[in-house]
């Protein structure tokens, strides 16, 4: 497997362990690396009706080398519910179907947030910021990535430099509307997901959609039956290979290189 090694651009930390992130409007959990670099920041978002305790357990076992975990929990109780559950965006009506043309609009809306805290106050460079969603939490990170993109490309026209988040793991969650960018996003993407008639799942629109908001997008299919998320290391292994060349490992000062070997979680 080749090897790329890059020199850090202006706009990265050199600091090996980052600051803990503290000022987010959401419940949170934050695990830094477990080998003490905290090169890279996973961000986890749950999907509907879960919180974020279940998929930071999930980002402990992951293990990835000189990789902090940020779980984060969706902001808004699902009406009517006493168990916890939550979700990104308003996704039922009064009498309690689910709504056809979702909006996202508050979710990016926080997620903004908590990125300007993380990479103006804890000193995260936007490429090392990398987002797993599984169902609406792969839709909002879809969703997001694009508006930051829109928001990057308009700062070029004054003159500041242009970045690109690091990746995006989005797993059956579809793009909620169909994007009208005119230049993709350079956000790396792997869509994962079991095929139809699975739920959640994503049809080939979906995954058109997806293509011509994001220049790079990658597809794995899991087995046709399972639960939603992936349930074995067969499963896991494009997500990790997908991870091992975007992941960067920070060799000596100044230098970092594409992980490679990364092994999925038991």
């Amino acid at each position: 497997m080749q090897v790329h090694l890059r020199e850090p651009g202006p706009s990265q930390s050199s600091n090996r362990v980052k600051k803990s992130p503290s000022t987010i409007p959401l419940p949170f959990s934050y695990t830094p690396s477990d080998d003490g670099t905290d090169e890279n920041l996973l961000i986890l978002l749950h999907g509907l009706g879960d919180t974020h305790v279940p998929f930071a357990k999930l980002g402990r076992q992951l293990k990835l080398p000189q990789t902090a975990v940020l779980a984060l929990r969706a902001p808004e109780k699902i009406p009517f519910l006493y168990e916890e559950a939550y979700q990104w965006y308003p996704s039922f009506d009064h009498l309690g179907d689910l709504i056809d043309r979702p909006n996202p609009t508050p979710a990016l809306d926080i997620l903004s947030k908590v990125f300007n805290h993380l990479i103006k106050d804890c000193s995260w460079p936007t490429d090392r910021i990398h987002l797993l969603g599984f169902a609406q939490g792969g839709s909002v990170a879809l969703e997001f990535a694009i508006e930051f993109w829109r928001e990057q490309r308009a700062d070029s026209e004054s003159s500041l430099p242009v970045s690109s988040l690091g990746s995006i793991v989005s797993i059956s969650g579809p793009l909620l509307s169909y994007p009208t960018i005119s230049s993709p996003s350079p956000t790396p993407v792997i869509a994962v997901y079991r095929p139809p008639p699975a739920e959640p799942s994503l049809s080939p629109a979906d995954l058109t959609a997806l293509k011509k908001a994001f220049s790079s997008v990658r597809e794995a299919k899991l087995g046709a039956k399972g639960p939603g998320m992936p349930s074995s290391k067969e499963e896991w292994e494009p997500i990790m290979r997908f991870w091992s060349e975007r992941l960067s490992r920070r060799q000596v000062e100044g230098l970092y290189e594409v992980l490679s070997g990364i092994a999925p979680p038991n």
